[in-house]
This record gives structure tokens, sequence and C-alpha cells, in this order.
């Protein structure tokens, strides 16, 4: 028995009196509160290696019983979402369209070892793409799960933009994980293209569409080999977050500036407007300067949904198109000579960002545009802020305010962060302000844009846009 003792037991000192009999010995306090200890401390060793060897006997069933469930929840359900599977195939007239085959979706189940907060979210060029994002090979859609060693998941998704927009993207996602949560869909999904059928006769006014979009065979064809890029070429992508009064400063000031103008009408501008107008003066403040290429012209674009602008307010109508799944996008864009958005106001600069932006929010512009890709079918077409030349250089802005983060639940918690990422290849900078998943009033900015654009937001700016951390997310 005393071997088994811990030197924490208690015990007693006192002489055991001669010639006393052993049962009287047993009954003594003494010798009971050492008992006591000694098996209380049996109990815990006992209890210790049983946990030990369960552990280490059902660590591979828990194991195997955690993936089982990763995979049903993200993807493999018996109802998954429309449109998450099948194949992007051309058809006679050489057009895509969706060839739903059945083939399921590109689903990768990976392990990091890294927690979440060690994670550099404010440079997703190093520690996201690449490795917590999947290549989607084929089909429309990549899913990639990726379990931390803290604990957490990274979910990942990679979609064709040809597919689906980012307003039907937040609805897979939304739906997805209500299937996983054997909950009843909260947004039924709608394939009505007749929503999208042209008018007849064919009306657009060229002068508008045309100045926005571009059919791909009149793009200036480069015959310049591109060999070297300067590095300051390069398009890296970085993510930033926004306190909310620095963006109610913001729309103040312009607000207030544009009411003292003398005009004969008077806008008042909304916070993604003022955002915007304040993005295209950062930059152009800082262009001709240091290392940055002499661009006369600088074009900047917002991205319209037209699924309220078609439905005009016919709440039947506005029922269906709400759960549109598809593309319903406009890219208006303004172009200013750089020198000009230097010495303009702020308020100034809202004002023309709210003027090429008004006239795309009508039903008209986008039942014009229906007509204008009907007309130029099957050829494919490219808005113009894409297709920049020399001597202007572009950035588009995509409100991401409904991204609905809080609600991507698939039954083990909130999520703590969500983003979009698109780092695709063009010259044309992507700018999608989300709101934080503090719900503060927040906005988290992702920017992909070219390296020298960047560096100039982080030296101008810095006051306004935050590099993201892991403390922000107050992840310990």
């Amino acid at each position: 028995m005393a071997d088994s003792l811990d030197t924490n037991c208690a015990s007693s000192s006192a002489p055991n009196p001669p010639n006393v009999p052993t049962q009287q010995v047993f009954e003594t306090p003494e010798f009971q509160q050492l008992l006591d200890c000694a098996m209380e401390q049996r109990m815990e060793n006992m209890l210790a290696r049983v946990e030990a060897g369960i552990r280490e006997d059902m660590k591979e069933e828990v194991k195997v019983a955690a993936r089982a469930i990763v995979r049903e929840m993200l993807g493999l359900t018996s109802q998954p979402p429309s449109n998450g599977s099948g194949e992007l195939v051309q058809n006679l007239a050489g057009e895509p369209e969706i060839l739903c085959n059945n083939a399921g979706v590109n689903f990768t189940e990976a392990w990091a070892d890294i927690e979440l907060k060690e994670i550099n979210l404010y440079n997703p060029d190093e520690s996201i793409e690449g490795k917590l994002v999947p290549k989607k090979n084929h089909g429309v859609l990549a899913v990639q799960a990726t379990q931390l060693k803290c604990g957490g998941i990274v979910v990942a998704c990679t979609f064709d933009h040809r597919v689906a927009d980012a307003y039907s993207t937040n609805m897979f996602l939304v739906s997805w994980a209500e299937i996983a949560q054997s909950k009843p869909l909260s947004q039924l999904p709608s394939f009505r293209r007749s929503f999208l059928s042209p008018r007849r006769p064919s009306h657009y006014d060229p002068l508008v569409i045309d100045s926005m979009y571009i059919p791909i065979s009149a793009l200036k064809q480069e015959t310049r080999a591109v060999t070297n890029i300067d590095d300051d070429e390069q398009v890296i992508s970085r993510i930033y977050y926004v306190k909310a009064e620095e963006i109610s400063r913001l729309q103040s000031l312009a607000n207030n500036c544009n009411n003292d103008m003398i005009s004969t009408k008077f806008h008042r501008f909304t916070k993604l407007e003022t955002f915007s107008a304040f993005l295209w003066k950062t930059i152009a403040n800082g262009m001709g300067e240091n290392s940055t290429r002499n661009y006369e012209n600088f074009r900047f674009g917002i991205v319209v949904n037209g699924r309220s602008r078609l439905s005009d307010g016919v709440e039947e109508q506005a029922k269906v198109l709400k759960g549109y799944f598809g593309n319903v996008l406009s890219t208006p864009f303004g172009e200013k000579k750089v020198e000009k958005l230097k010495e303009k106001p702020l308020s100034w600069v809202a004002n023309a960002v709210h003027e090429f932006l008004e006239p795309a929010k009508t039903k008209e512009h986008f039942l014009g545009l229906i007509n204008w890709v009907e007309d130029h079918r099957p050829e494919p077409a490219l808005a113009r802020i894409y297709a920049t030349n020399e001597d202007a250089v572009a950035v588009v802005v995509s409100s991401g305010q409904q991204f609905p983060v809080g609600k991507i639940e698939f039954g083990w918690g909130e999520p703590v962060f969500g983003s979009y990422h698109f780092p695709w290849e063009g010259k044309a900078g992507y700018v999608m302000p989300m709101p934080s998943p503090k719900g503060n009033g927040d906005w988290v900015v992702y920017m992909h844009m070219l390296k020298w654009q960047l560096e100039l937001v982080d030296a101008s700016a810095a006051n306004m846009f935050k590099p993201l951390t892991a403390d922000y997310l107050n992840l310990k």
C-alpha cells in the first residue's frame, strides 16, 4: 500500500502504541485518513490511464467520424444546392453553357500545421493563395476544407464567374449552410431566364452601352511580347479593415463640401460613393511621383446588381429576382484626368462617381444591356474598364456589403472571418468592401491592385486602411 501512495498524501508521524491489536490500528483516524488518500489517488491514476487509453484507441475513429461529418456538411449532402456541379461546355454556336452531368464537385480535404491566429490575413498572396484556396481544374465549383492545428477549419470555394456573380455565390453559401443543418432554405433559387429575355424589337442607347462594353474581337491585339514586367506593375492582394467612424467622417466631409458647392442639383452621397471617391483621389494624388508611370487618365468603376432594378417595384417579380441565380451585373465607370482628380476636392470626385453610377441603376439600362448582348451573340464581350490602354489605369469597386458571413454556419458556430478573394490576372484593380464580422459598422476591404497602387494606399491613407490582423478579429 505504501508503494502506491503519492508523496502528497497525508500521513501520521505518531508512533503506534506497543502491543496495540491490529484491528485497533485500522480503526484509528490517522490510518483511515491515510487509507482514504491512497484510494483516492489510486482512483485518479486509474481514471487517467483509462482516459488516455480511450483517447489513443478512439483517436483514429474520432478522426474518421469527424471527416465524415465535414464531408456531409461540405457538399456530399443528399440535396446539394442547384448549379453546384456540372461542366461548362461550348454549344454549337461557341457559347458557354452548363452540362449537368452529375459529376459532383471537386472536394479537397487538407491539414495545416498552423493556428488561425497565425495566418497572415493582411497578405493573402502569402497565406491564402495556393494553400487554403483550391484550384478549379474542371467543373464550376471547387471546395477545400482545411483543418488547423488549433481545431478550427477554413472552408474555401472557387467559383466560375461565368456561372455565378457574387450575389449568387452568397445565396449558394447560405443555402449550403442551411442544408447542412437540415433547415429549410431561406431563399429559393430562381432560374427563370425569361426575366433576361431581350425585347423585340431590340432597343438600347448605343452611346451609353457601347461606351461601357466592347466585343472581344474589337480589342486591340497586342503585338509586343511582354517579357519583362516592372516589379511595381505586379498585381498583389491585401486585406484591410476600416473603422466605422472613418467611413462616416468621409461621408460627412463629402456631403458638407457638396452642400457648399454651387450646383443646380444637390446629391447626398452614399458611403460607397464617398469611399470610392476617396480611393480614386488617394491613388491619383500619388501618381506621377516616385517610380510610378506617368498615366494621363484614371478610370474608376462600380459594379451594379441589376436584380432590384429589373423588378421595377413589382412585388412578385422582385421576390423571384431576389433569388435569381446567375449573373445580373453592369459595370459603369468614369474616366478623369489624373491632374483633375488631384486638384479637385473630395466632394467633386464623389459627384463624378455619382454621375456615372446613377444612369446604370435603372431598369432601362439593364434591358438595354440585355439587348446589346443579344445583338452581339455569340461573340463574347468585355466591360471596357477592364480593357485599359497604356495611358490609363483602372480600378473597380464591387460592394460586398451583403456578404452574409454570419449566416454561413455549418453547425459548429459562426465564422470568425470571411472574405472574397479575386486574384485575377488583369491589370485593372479590384476592390471589395465587406461588413466586418464584428458587426459594429466597420468594413473589411479586400484589394487586388498593382503593387504601386497599394503602396500609395499604405503610404497616404494608413489612418484609413489598417492591415487586418488576428488582434482586430480577437483571435486568441
